[in-house]
């Protein structure tokens, strides 16, 4: 499994979550059981390899980062969506963009440009291509306004 599908994967849990209202821990070892995993399989192609134990804590990581900061993420959200009320925005594409900022924050080795070109792949492959622009217009404004670090402004 590939990074890519692992973050792919977080997503699935982290929308999971918003209808069952599951703690994060829960989530992730249930979905990730071998035999509901392996049912998966045939619906998914994200479902074909199992993750790894650097995947597993990776999504340990972010699911749990999502569920315990979804106000402080949602409010980054509700800032840089210009003209929408976070409420508006489906689900779906709310839980990408919760991935992307908090991969943003707080995942040391995600760098921002790859949080946001993924959440914009995430987010055209299940909710077309208007859906990626929106995704990329609130993340590349929300980019914009972190503070530059040392390693960014060294040419």
């Amino acid at each position: 499994m590939t990074r890519g599908n692992a973050r792919e994967l977080a997503v699935h849990l982290i929308y999971g979550r918003e209808f069952t209202g599951e703690e994060p821990e829960q989530v992730v070892s249930t979905r990730l059981e071998k035999e509901y995993y392996e049912k998966l399989g045939a619906e998914n192609d994200i479902y074909a390899d199992r993750p790894s134990r650097a995947q597993l804590r990776y999504l340990d990581t972010v699911v749990s980062g999502v569920a315990n900061r979804t106000e402080e993420l949602n409010e980054q959200i509700s800032r840089f969506s210009i003209g929408w009320d976070v409420s508006r925005i489906s689900r779906l594409t709310r839980c990408i963009l919760q991935l992307a900022i908090f991969e943003i924050l707080y995942v040391e080795d995600v760098p921002t440009g790859v949080a946001v070109s993924e959440a914009v792949r995430i987010a055209k492959k299940y909710d077309g291509d208007d859906t990626g622009s929106f995704v990329n217009g609130i993340l590349g404004s929300f980019a914009r306004s972190l503070p530059t670090t040392e390693t960014e402004e060294v040419p």
